[in-house]
């Protein structure tokens, strides 16, 4: 049998073990320091195993066959390769067994299929065709973004356009609860409608520009327990780690700003920004740079890849899936 007829029908089947039940993990002996774990491709953490790897075997040494079909040392690497790194671990370690005994399933089914004549179906036919358009694409996207020539200038250049995304903001803020909100309602403290805690927030801001102290009244009138008792001081934080609303208010502040009332889901906050500061150095950040450049020039490339493509949708299929034909297709 071909090897790339065998690698398309395992990347078919890449996310398969999934389907295989995983024994549970072994209860870890107490030990003065934490057991390393992996994570299966199931979600089911167990030890990681680190075992002394043996001799490396021949790239063209058969290693596994079912049936009439073989695969060797060099093609099972390949087929790895089409893993998320943290399986490809899982695999490499205490889920060997797991994925060998996938890996006959698969190779024992495909060829009975093919004894059936299922390969010969339209069906098939079509599932095969998109799928390996599928392990394409990945490796045409990586090779895009690997033969993308960037330098130092460039990176620099990126880091100006995007200087938030690699800054963290110090910011306080006092939170108003009102009605509904995930936050427990603090002794004392009325449960106010939503209209209701819009207005008290506004009153806040009023007594603040007129020259009352933040911390104070933070401390004072805030729904947030934590930053309460430090004047409502909530610390440094980055992108992706704050409220999508609040975020995007306190990373458009300047320092020392005060914003308006925001709504949140647990309430309405005013924010005050108190420090902005970068993550890293450029060096440091040097790799993530160069990763994330490389992934908006491999979108670009795709964008103008497809304004030079003729591509034509119809309409109907597009505006209801009611228009997807629903005739079983010949077989």
């Amino acid at each position: 049998m071909r090897f790339p007829a065998l690698l398309t029908l395992i990347a078919m089947n890449v996310c398969a073990m999934a389907q295989a039940p995983v024994p549970k993990p072994p209860v870890p002996t107490p030990a003065p320091t934490p057991v390393p774990t992996v994570t299966s491709p199931e979600g089911v953490s167990m030890p990681l195993q680190f075992i002394q790897p043996g001799p490396s075997l021949p790239p063209d040494r058969v290693v596994i066959q079912v049936g009439e079909v073989q695969l060797n040392a060099g093609q099972i690497d390949q087929i790895l390769d089409a893993y998320p790194e943290n399986q490809r671990v899982f695999v490499n370690g205490p889920g060997r067994a797991l994925f060998i005994d996938q890996l006959v399933r698969v190779l024992l089914l495909s060829q009975e299929g093919k004894r059936r004549k299922l390969d010969q179906t339209d069906l098939y036919r079509n599932q095969l065709a998109y799928s390996s358009a599928g392990i394409l694409t990945t490796h045409t996207d990586e090779d895009i973004r690997k033969n993308v020539k960037i330098d130092d200038a460039m990176l620099q250049g990126y880091l100006r356009a995007h200087p938030l995304d690699y800054m963290q903001l110090r910011a306080s803020h006092i939170l108003v609860r009102m009605k509904d909100s995930p936050l427990p309602l603090l002794p004392g403290q009325p449960d106010l409608t939503e209209t209701e805690a819009l207005a008290k927030a506004q009153e806040i801001r009023k007594k603040i520009v007129e020259g009352a102290d933040f911390a104070q009244l933070a401390g004072a009138e805030s729904s947030d327990m934590v930053s309460r008792v430090n004047g409502g001081d909530v610390g440094f934080f980055k992108r992706g780690q704050m409220l999508p609303s609040f975020e995007e208010v306190a990373f458009a502040l300047k320092a020392g700003e005060i914003s308006q009332p925001v709504k949140t889901s647990l309430g309405y906050e005013l924010i005050r920004l108190e420090e902005v500061k970068p993550v890293k150095s450029f060096d440091e950040l040097r790799p993530e740079l160069d990763r994330n450049l490389r992934n908006e020039l491999a979108r670009k490339y795709v964008q103008d890849l497809k304004a030079l493509t003729r591509i034509e949708i119809d309409p109907e299929f597009l505006s209801s899936t009611k228009s997807m034909s629903t005739a079983k297709p010949p077989q």
